[in-house]
């Protein structure tokens, strides 16, 4: 393998995914203590980033199966996903200690919940992979595939990290079920705002 090539697939990486960590972490701190929690948080975050990975390489053989004017509207899934998750923390402070043995049965986040946010978190990650894909062709596509792949298990790690260390544990537990939402919810808008969705911006 080309040690240049690595290199900037790692960069690149670490650029288009950066905000992940935070949406991880609170992800892992949602989970905390619940069975099978990690493993449904990795699981998920893995579908979503070969659901990415599977557009931007089709898309730079010229099968292009989302549409340039309809990434914008993945914006919708973190927006959705967040208001449920903002309505099961009402309801949970409304019914305070009534659902504490269904919620430890739940386990967090499900698999489905993380890739739907890793995936709709992905549209600018699409544009930007599209390009990198089609002129490193099939054995540097590869490389950035394998790379990629790797590094998603760096960032789980590092997100159940920040989601371990006391302070910002004891952070996110008092916190965490008001600030996962608020987060979804951001990061929805500004999906559909900055791609101009519904008219709510001019598109880039």
């Amino acid at each position: 393998m080309n040690l240049g090539v690595i290199g900037q697939a790692a960069g690149l990486f670490a650029v288009t995914n950066i905000d992940d960590i935070l949406v991880l972490a609170l992800f892992f701190a949602q989970g905390a203590g619940q069975h099978n929690a990690t493993r449904r948080i990795v699981l998920g975050q893995y579908l979503g980033f070969m659901g990415i990975l599977a557009v931007a390489v089709a898309a730079a053989f010229g099968a292009t199966f989302l549409p340039e004017a309809a990434i914008p509207y993945l914006g919708l899934l973190p927006l959705v996903l967040g208001l449920k998750a903002a309505w099961q923390a009402w309801e949970s402070h409304r019914d305070a200690g009534e659902d504490d043995e269904a919620e430890a049965d739940e386990g967090g986040p499900g698999p489905l919940e993380v890739a739907a946010v890793t995936f709709a978190n992905g549209g600018d990650n699409i544009g930007v992979y599209v390009p990198v894909f089609a002129t490193a062709g099939v054995g540097g596509m590869s490389v950035y595939a394998v790379v990629f792949l790797v590094l998603v298990a760096v960032w789980c790690f590092a997100g159940k990290f920040f989601a371990t260390r006391p302070v910002i544990a004891r952070l996110l537990a008092r916190w965490g079920h008001i600030l996962l939402p608020l987060v979804l919810i951001g990061i929805g808008l500004l999906i559909l705002i900055e791609g101009g969705a519904f008219g709510l911006g001019s598109a880039a």
